[in-house]
């Protein structure tokens, strides 16, 4: 079965994402947990590649798609 991860696409280097709501999600409206993942070491190198294009932190840039992630399987249910 071949590894459905998304860590390697190239096309991730063309997501546009919209800065000023991206940092919007940086203020303290709400108390963050923080949490830890293992990533390997080229995936970090990666995002923070793509983050400095954007200019945008690479942490802010992991949140953005696991929260987009979640949204879209949110509405996939309720679908």
């Amino acid at each position: 079965m071949k590894n459905k991860f998304a860590k390697n696409k190239k096309e991730y280097r063309d997501i546009e994402f919209e800065k000023d709501k991206v940092l919007k999600g940086r203020k303290k409206i709400r108390r963050k947990m923080p949490t830890s993942i293992s990533l390997a070491p080229e995936t970090v190198e990666e995002l923070k590649e793509i983050a400095e294009k954007k200019g945008i932190p690479y942490q802010v840039l992991m949140r953005s798609f696991i929260l987009e992630g979640l949204e879209k399987i949110k509405s996939e249910k309720a679908a």
